[in-house]
């Protein structure tokens, strides 16, 4: 037999192609717009036959009769046997201009075409999308009871349909399968649409929660989902059936899920919190569609959507179809495969694969240069404390990705030992000794770096001071509250204040704040440390809401218990896990990349979410570990006992690992 096939560089088409070709002494005439050898090299190599049976036809969709030669045509007429039309325009995002000149334009060339060929039986792949948003069950013969084909991509699908029914002069089938995803046996898929587009709010939600907290999910209606290796099975037998002429089959599930079972099970695919939970989308229904179109003209509802809807990867029009009213009747479909074994597999059998094989070649995240270097390299980045602990181990790990690396501290002895540590690596590092909590000394800092670097791109508030002591014994010693709001609060702030405008000149920059998880937690013991750190989170969201159309960025790092020489009077602390700096400069390195508002440990999120809902638990857990961990002998100035841990003691550091005691 010979086929002459449309969309063969497709998703589906090259399958239907291979599949076509497994028939013995079959040939297939492919339409193709390039003859050049080294772009059909790799069909090729997936269709692994002999150039000879399969055959290039040069050609465009826009054209008439797709701009197929006379010579060619001639060659080729009276040989079809079958003629596959799937080049399509599957794009919910594309313009009405789009989908008119490809589906239904494109559909009539094609159509022209074959009749031209004169070929025995023309096969049209449509979808179920031409059914429009029609309320029921639409059967496999039902066309013009299609309703609401508002959408471009729907009315165009219906109106192609319409056009194979209503003009072509040759034996027709039609097949409308419906939300095609990967393979079932290897999760191949070429492009992100349908089901797809809720992976990266599963990948954020895994990335956030543990997987044993339950969350709370969408609920709409049936999503009908089948594989490709079903469609492609489905459509090469029934085309191949005598009698079925003048026929439409659905190639669906005839038992679809709901778009909340859709997304638990995709859910447990990865991995992900369950959604045991589930917010019924139908709720909003009653909104009047002219309400929902004036709030969307307001600018701070249309911004925040259109950032929401950004963030999640998700297209403008996504949550239109999440009660999609329409179920698929495929009782003809399922008769034409009676007895072949070719049925659609359950969804919970092969979604894993879909989300390894997406995870692995389709997250758009792959695509997108994360890496440090490609973020900082020949950037200015300054780390404020940064001769010892955290802002050294984050100055190696931005001079090794080729930033222009300064830091900034008090001590001279400490800023030349690293600046040889690093000379004695390869690397360069520019360092300054200024007491950033004297005014005077900050402003000139400031001043110097805007007039030698013309200004940072990154700023890094990573200097501070920490003081351990409960406020009973702190009565007499208002000055260690001054000392941690004049160098975490102030000294930051002055820092941020003084770099700032450059950064608005360049229209961008980034601020990146040294937090703690005490802020969360809200730590006893840390009452000085733990208010400073949290003024500067403030400010910073704050400025955050300022400039956030000025390509300005800030972050706050609600970082866990570090072992560096702040912690280093605290005997206690030599038995509770603790991050190393390196670990700790790693969450610095996340926060370049990736730009994100707050980066903190799940148990850090944990306790604001209990502080937040159960104030009152919140206190009995940190007040339980306020009188299970003494003071330090240099809060309490007496000499600090036996650094050995009970067994209460050593149970609960490890269960809140990472916070303050």
């Amino acid at each position: 037999m010979e086929y002459f096939v449309t969309g063969a560089t497709g998703f589906i088409g090259k399958r239907l192609v291979r599949k076509l070709l497994a028939r013995p002494g079959s040939t297939v005439h492919f339409l193709t717009r390039s003859h050049e050898p080294e772009k059909l090299e790799a069909l090729y190599a997936f269709w692994g036959v002999d150039k000879g049976r399969v055959l290039p036809v040069i050609g465009d969709l826009k054209d008439k009769q797709l701009g197929v030669s006379k010579a060619e045509q001639k060659r080729l007429k009276g040989r079809i046997d079958h003629f596959f039309h799937l080049a399509a325009l599957y794009d919910l995002g594309a313009s009405a201009e789009e989908d008119e000149a490809v589906n239904i334009a494109g559909t009539r060339n094609t159509l022209a075409l074959a009749e031209a060929l004169e070929a025995r039986c023309f096969h049209h792949m449509s979808s179920i999308a031409a059914a429009g948003m029609f309320e029921g069950i639409f059967r496999e013969d039902m066309f013009e009871e299609a309703e609401n084909l508002e959408h471009p991509y729907f009315r165009t699908k219906h109106e192609a349909e319409g056009i194979v029914r209503k003009e072509c002069k040759v034996p027709w089938r039609i097949y409308r399968p419906s939300s095609v995803v990967g393979d079932s046996r290897s999760g191949e898929m070429d492009k992100i649409d349908g089901p797809y587009y809720f992976f990266k709010i599963i990948q954020k939600i895994r990335k956030i929660l543990p997987p044993w907290m339950p969350t709370i999910g969408l609920e709409g209606g049936r999503i009908n989902i089948v594989p490709v290796d079903f469609v492609v099975d489905a459509m090469d037998h029934i085309a191949h059936l005598d009698g079925q002429d003048g026929k439409c089959f659905h190639l669906t599930d005839p038992h679809p899920h709901r778009v909340g079972d859709v997304l638990q099970i995709l859910a447990r695919a990865a991995h992900a919190p369950d959604m045991g939970m589930r917010i019924n989308a139908a709720l909003l229904g009653f909104i009047p569609r002219g309400v929902k179109k004036s709030l969307m003209a307001l600018t701070p509802v249309r911004r925040i959507r259109n950032a929401l809807m950004k963030d999640l990867g998700l297209p403008d029009n996504v949550l239109d179809f999440i009660n999609y009213p329409t179920r698929f009747d495929c009782r003809e479909t399922e008769k034409a495969l009676s007895g072949t074994g070719i049925a659609v597999p359950p969804l919970e059998d092969y979604a894993w694969r879909l989300w390894d094989y997406w995870e692995r070649y389709l997250d758009p995240d792959l695509f997108i240069d994360r890496t440090l270097k490609g973020k900082v390299k020949g950037k200015v980045v300054l780390v404020t404390g940064g001769s010892s602990g955290i802002g050294k181990a984050v100055a190696h790990k931005l001079a090794e990705a080729g930033a222009i690396t300064v830091i900034v501290a008090r001590d001279k002895e400490k800023l030349a030992e690293a600046k040889h540590e690093f000379e004695a690596d390869g690397l360069q590092l520019v360092a300054y000794s200024a007491d950033i909590s004297d005014y005077a000394e900050c402003d000139d800092f400031v001043r110097q770096v805007n007039e030698e670097y013309g200004g940072v791109d990154i700023l890094v508030n990573n200097a501070g001071r920490s003081i351990r002591r409960a406020i009973e014994n702190s009565f007499d010693r208002f000055h260690d509250f001054e000392r941690c709001m004049q160098l975490n609060y102030f000294a930051a702030v002055r820092l941020t204040m003084g770099f700032l405008p450059k950064m608005l000149e360049k229209k961008k920059g980034h601020i990146i704040n040294i937090s703690s998880i005490g802020v969360l937690t809200n730590a006893p013991r840390f009452s000085a440390y733990v208010a400073s750190k949290s003024a500067l989170e403030a400010y910073s969201r704050c400025a955050a809401s300022e400039f956030a159309d000025r390509g300005i960025d800030f972050t706050s790092i609600n970082m866990p218990l570090v072992r560096t020489p702040m912690i280093a009077p605290t005997k206690l602390y030599q038995n509770v896990p603790t991050l190393s700096p390196e670990e700790a400069a790693d969450l610095v390195v996340e926060a370049i990349v990736h730009k994100p508002v707050r980066i903190a440990t799940r148990l850090g999120v944990f306790g604001q979410v209990v502080h937040a809902f159960s104030p009152k638990v919140a206190q009995i857990i940190m007040n339980t570990s306020f009188r299970m961990f003494p003071d330090s002998s240099a809060a309490t100035g007496k000499k600090e006992g036996d650094a050995q841990q009970t067994a209460d003691q050593v149970a609960f550091s490890q269960l809140m690992r990472g916070i303050h005691f």
